[in-house]
């Protein structure tokens, strides 16, 4: 049996039915709990959360079967979203498996899987070692686990609760557009206390996403919320992906924000209560966010794109906080794990301390003319890097960096990204630059080559 397919770097995640089954699934439980027990003998549980897919329950079942087969004991926390399970694995002390595909389409699914304390399980940490165990068939376990339900809902808003303080926060009307994902059933517990009013879209837990993809870095899944805010004359918007760990944020005018705005307020918010914290930033944020980290007294620490390498590195430099350009939001509060559901609270908190507007609010967090990822179909994408890094050689002034992909930073202050997909012929390109006319010139260059080969 080969894996590979559904057996990413950071999770599982493939096709039902197509590799991915409740079979595969079964050993793929037997093995986490195998793994477990050899690390720690005391290991006594995992704890269990799913999405609202059709397939979810069933795959979520199989899991259980061989965790429990293995003699470890699961907890069942029923319909979550993944914040909900790193909360649950950081406040019972446990490991964790969450069935989801994110924002991935109906026919999709997945597990995240972590240690206690919502410490990540990558290819580095663990899931090789569960791909090659399931591979070599996995060894019958003695059995005897139990299951058990337990319910963390209130727990999960009570502890969000307890991290931004929203009691003297004024009215405000938000529009909010979980896409039909699990955002639905997380926004009305943690918000029915809260002085604000909520325009609900799109709230039914339905798999099939009937209304669109809940993937709101896709301005398209953006529309449908962005014309409702404008509609109700809301304060703002919040979109949440499939699993709700992700959010994205519209203001007052319709208009999105940029998730590295988001990282900066947020950053700024956190450096008040813990002055002179690194702040975690991945390498395609906006250069304005370790500015202002630098300006409020915080230090800021550059990182890969993805979330093994934003949690291992807020772990080993005791972060705060970080932030992506993909609108996950990680808080050391929260046990280093992502959590859209606390950054919007952050962003609600700001707000609300303000007269201004959301566009107001956001000004000084936006100092730059960014592209967004634009995506590139490509049959030699290290030949179509190679050649865009010839392209800018010889200019003087120029500076490279092969962190991650190719970072090309020019005189002006302009500078972009252009990496590979992991999983996909694709070149992913993000540009920043002073103003739209250079944003638009150096974009349109870079493309050039990736796509036709030509010289800028």
């Amino acid at each position: 049996m080969d894996l590979s397919a559904i057996v990413k770097a950071y999770d599982i995640r493939g096709v039902v039915g197509d590799g991915l089954d409740e079979a595969v699934v079964r050993d793929l439980g037997a093995a986490l709990a195998a793994l477990l027990r050899s690390e720690d003998p005391t290991t006594s549980a995992v704890v269990v959360g799913h999405d609202m897919r059709e397939s979810s329950p069933p795959l979520a079942a199989a899991f259980a079967d061989g965790v429990t087969g293995q003699g470890l004991d699961v907890v069942s926390i029923g319909l979550a979203s993944t914040d909900m399970l790193y909360f649950a694995s950081g406040s019972l002390g446990l490991p964790g498996a969450m069935f989801t595909a994110s924002h991935n389409p109906a026919k999709y699914n997945g597990i995240k899987l972590c240690r206690a304390g919502a410490t990540p399980i990558g290819d580095q940490t663990g899931l090789r070692a569960i791909r090659e165990a399931v591979e070599a068939g996995v060894s019958a376990g003695p059995g005897g686990g139990v299951r058990s339900t337990q319910d963390v809902l209130a727990g999960y808003a009570a502890h969000l609760h307890g991290l931004v303080d929203l009691s003297g926060a004024r009215p405000l009307k938000i529009v909010v557009d979980p896409g039909n994902g699990m955002g639905g059933y997380t926004v009305p517990a943690v918000f029915a206390e809260l002085p604000f009013e909520i325009v609900p879209m799109y709230f039914e837990l339905d798999g099939s996403f009937p209304n669109h993809e809940a993937n709101p870095l896709d301005p398209a899944n953006l529309v449908d919320l962005q014309k409702r805010v404008l509609d109700e004359g809301a304060d703002l918007g919040l979109a949440f992906d499939g699993d709700a760990d992700r959010c994205f944020v519209i203001d007052e005018r319709g208009e999105p924000v940029s998730p590295s705005a988001i990282t900066a307020l947020v950053a700024v918010r956190e450096l008040a209560k813990a002055p002179g914290s690194a702040i975690i930033h991945n390498l395609i944020t906006s250069k304005a966010v370790p500015e202002i980290v630098a300006e409020h007294g915080g230090r800021a620490v550059r990182t890969r794109v993805g979330h093994s390498f934003i949690k291992q590195t807020m772990a080993d430099a005791d972060a705060v906080f970080g932030g992506e350009h993909s609108a996950h939001y990680y808080f050391r509060d929260f046990w280093r794990a992502d959590t859209g559901m606390l950054a919007a609270l952050h962003v609600l908190a700001a707000l609300a301390e303000i007269d201004g507007p959301m566009s107001a609010l956001m000004e000084q967090y936006s100092r730059y003319a960014a592209s967004g990822e634009i995506n590139s179909t490509v049959a030699d994408a290290a030949g179509r890097t190679a050649a865009v890094r010839r392209a800018y050689a010889d200019r003087p002034g120029v500076e490279f960096d092969l962190l991650d992909g190719l970072t090309v930073s020019l005189p002006d202050g302009s500078w972009f990204n252009l990496r590979s997909s992991n999983t996909e012929p694709l070149l992913r390109l993000n540009v920043e630059a002073p103003d739209a006319a250079s944003l638009a010139a150096l974009r349109d260059a870079v493309l050039a080559i990736v796509r036709s080969g030509s010289a800028p």
